[in-house]
């Protein structure tokens, strides 16, 4: 019998894991999800980094090296998060091979403090590509009004491209219009399409931990039969918005060219809410071609118990229509949902790397004075 994650990838769904850190690397565990639990492609961010980072010792070598180097805490968390990627890169080559570079992929992300800086997220987005200088990396880049410029002029460049923090269709509209612009640059500029990849990181659980939080507030039977029921509805307008943006005769030249599809990324795929099954985002959110970055407690319980029936998205938009358009009649209003998702989401990360830096500055002080 085959297991739930190998059903998942025999449906066209590739998994990737939500975690990364040199303990994962040294130790094996990351090699033996991908021959055990089907794993293609890992995904990063500053919360996963400073969880990393700061609850083992896996890192005091490096920032001992650091600090007697005289290095600043940014150089010095610039080296620990582009070496663990690197590594993470050269672990997942022989996938990236496979797969013509379609997984294998491992993402790191711009400095959140740059998402609302079109210019700075460019720059930044060359130099970690320079500096992790592996084929299979892909720069992540949040959805912010301003990074739409900057995914298009960062692909343009030949860079592969994650693009995160999607919560509304009306953004990922422009998400995918940014990665087509990106790529019809590209093109101008002489790079091989083919070898351009990207991504769109569409969030799940949060839509509903903050739907169903209005809901309750509401208290009506009518409200509370929404409830858990946003967050599929709008991953899976979102896959029908990714049907018709790479069915178009714009897309068909690129398409011509060589170029690949930016393939819809289900992220936020931990459930929230104990009531809700533990597979929700996984096993209701099958689809060709998708990706799913799942945290190691959502992988293990799909790789356990996890029920796959096939293709759970496709004919199901009538449905979710009808899901938003109840919301909106209760006066739940989906622009106001996912404005608040997208400004907490960028606080998050911020928050997190900000945090990262005063421990690590903490760390280096601390060195050296050891020294």
């Amino acid at each position: 019998m085959t297991t739930p994650t190998q059903q998942l990838s025999d449906a066209g769904v590739s998994i990737w894991l939500d975690d990364l850190s040199r303990g994962r690397l040294d130790t094996g565990t990351l090699a033996k999800l991908i021959e055990e639990k089907n794993v293609v492609g890992v995904t990063t961010n500053p919360s996963i980094f400073h969880a990393a980072i700061t609850t083992s010792a896996d890192y005091d070598g490096t920032i001992a090296k650091q600090a007697a180097a005289g290095a600043s805490v940014e150089d010095t968390i610039f080296e620990i998060t582009t070496t663990d990627v690197a590594d993470a890169c050269d672990l997942f080559a022989p996938v990236a091979a496979a797969t013509k570079g379609v997984d294998g992929r491992v993402s790191i992300e711009v400095d959140p403090r740059l998402a609302w800086d079109t210019a700075g997220t460019i720059a930044e987005a060359k130099h970690l590509y320079k500096r992790v200088n592996k084929d299979n990396v892909l720069i992540k880049i949040p959805a912010t009004l301003e990074g739409l410029e900057a995914i298009t002029a960062t692909l343009a460049e030949g860079i592969s491209v994650n693009v995160t923090l999607i919560f509304s269709l009306e953004r990922y509209r422009a998400v995918i219009n940014a990665f087509q612009a990106g790529l019809e640059q590209a093109k101008e500029n002489g790079h091989d399409l083919s070898k351009i990849h990207s991504v769109a990181s569409f969030f799940v659980s949060r839509v509903d931990a903050e739907i169903d939080k209005r809901l309750d507030a509401l208290g009506t039977d009518e409200a509370k039969a929404l409830k858990g029921k946003a967050g599929l509805a709008n991953a899976r307008l979102a896959y029908q918005v990714y049907e018709e943006l790479f069915t178009t005769e714009r897309w068909a030249l690129l398409a011509e060219a060589g170029a690949l599809p930016q393939r819809p990324l289900w992220a936020s795929t931990g459930v929230k809410d104990p009531a809700y099954p533990d597979t929700l985002y996984v096993t209701e959110l099958v689809a060709p071609g998708v990706v799913n970055t799942m945290p190691e407690k959502t992988l293990d319980a799909t790789f356990d118990h996890g029920v796959v029936t096939g293709d759970t998205v496709t004919g199901t938009y009538a449905e979710a229509n009808n899901t938003l358009d109840a919301l909106e009649k209760l006066g739940i209003s989906y622009n106001d949902v996912v404005a608040i998702l997208e400004s907490e989401g960028l606080d998050k990360f911020v928050a997190s790397w900000k945090e990262l830096l005063g421990d690590v500055e903490g760390a280096l002080a601390s060195a050296r004075k050891a020294s």
